[in-house]
């Protein structure tokens, strides 16, 4: 399970709205000069925080902190399906394509039109699973605010 902090922002029926704080690697990374991500870090965008509605059953207040997990296997197959698929569709489409000695121009249309399948494809999955609760970050448990006991 990959978790990671939130603050409860939002409630709502059965889920919270948490806003976390997105973090980046980029100072441990000898690369980053040459990066897109080291340069948004030098510009301040890693300071930036994300909105995340997550599943809960516990009884959490508006500004609770909270630990939101996601499980790995549900985070590794959308990865491949919103990057690689449609990467693998635009060159599948443009090979096939230049199979049937295509001119260029109808290469590159054949390719932007694989791509076009695929985001539809992703589209349509999200939007058909996005209420399944198996793929949804959940709430794994608040943090204590301050000291316990009298």
């Amino acid at each position: 399970m990959i978790e990671e902090p939130g603050r409860v922002v939002a409630l709502e029926a059965g889920a919270v709205w948490v806003e976390t704080r997105r973090k980046s690697t980029c100072s441990g990374c000898s690369a980053k000069s040459g990066c897109g991500q080291g340069l948004m870090d030098t510009l301040g965008v890693r300071e930036r925080r994300g909105l995340i509605r997550a599943v809960c059953d516990l009884n959490l207040q508006v500004g609770d902190s909270v630990i939101v997990g996601i499980r790995e296997d549900v985070l590794l197959r959308s990865a491949v399906l919103v990057y690689l698929l449609p990467l693998l569709m635009l060159m599948a489409a443009a090979l096939l394509a230049a199979q049937f000695s295509a001119r260029e121009p109808v290469v590159i249309l054949a390719g932007l039109a694989g791509f076009f399948v695929s985001w539809l494809i992703v589209r349509m999955r999200s939007r058909r699973t996005a209420d399944d609760p198996n793929l949804q970050p959940v709430v794994l448990r608040a943090m204590l605010a301050g000291p316990v006991g009298p």
